[in-house]
């Protein structure tokens, strides 16, 4: 095996690795919370020694931030940019299907950074500070073009998008709530494409686009 075939084995170990203790960190920081769920407890999740989650993390702060900035990520390449050339109706009904689509694909994710946001948000305050808040203000800004040109109702633009916010996350962060009410043990396949379309069609109404 040459260096470079070594060295690529290597990172695809590791990157898998991470994965395995990521996705277990995320469920026992949802079941456990942040101060319940200890290093021992994720690598028992992950079925692997405590000394490999050290390794890679070197403690659970760590292992919490990592779960976190993942989430984020995530969003972020779920969501993309919003294109100004597509105009509203194309981008409301873009980042609503993105967001659904996590919810119900990634329900964990959710709900960890909704318990983090209620917490207080104490991992996540310069996030919120730096990048979501000038996130939030670049598309506002974009929603405000739209409406001076008269292309979509004249609605504001900020809370527009913690509708959106909202009403896609329920359904992964109430999910327990909706599958009893729904009398469902868990979702059904074209749960998806019905939230999407009913979201779609009300929130699109309300900005003059349907």
């Amino acid at each position: 095996m040459t260096e470079n075939n070594k060295v690529k084995k290597t990172g695809n170990i590791r990157a898998k690795s991470q994965v395995k203790i990521l996705t277990a960190a995320t469920t026992e920081f949802v079941l456990q919370g942040y101060k319940g769920a200890t290093v021992q407890s994720i690598a028992d999740r992950a079925n692997l020694p405590k000394a490999n989650i050290l390794y890679y993390f070197k403690n659970k702060e760590n292992i919490y931030h990592a779960v976190l900035e993942h989430t984020l990520e995530m969003w972020d390449e779920g969501i993309g940019d919003i294109d100004p050339s597509e105009g509203p109706k194309a981008a409301i009904e873009k980042f609503i299907e993105a967001k659904v689509r996590m919810s119900f694909n990634h329900p964990e994710a959710s709900k960890i950074y909704a318990m983090e946001i209620i917490q207080g948000a104490q991992h996540l305050k310069e996030f919120a500070r730096t990048y979501q808040r000038q996130w939030v203000r670049e598309k506002a800004k974009l929603f405000q073009q739209w409406i001076d040109n008269g292309e979509m109702a004249d609605v504001d633009p900020v809370h527009l998008i913690f509708l959106i916010w909202s009403s896609t996350q329920h359904y992964a962060d109430f999910e327990t709530q909706i599958l009893t009410i729904m009398n469902r043990a868990e979702y059904e396949e074209d749960d998806v494409e019905q939230v999407i379309a009913f979201l779609s069609q009300m929130i699109l109404r309300g900005c003059g686009l349907a």
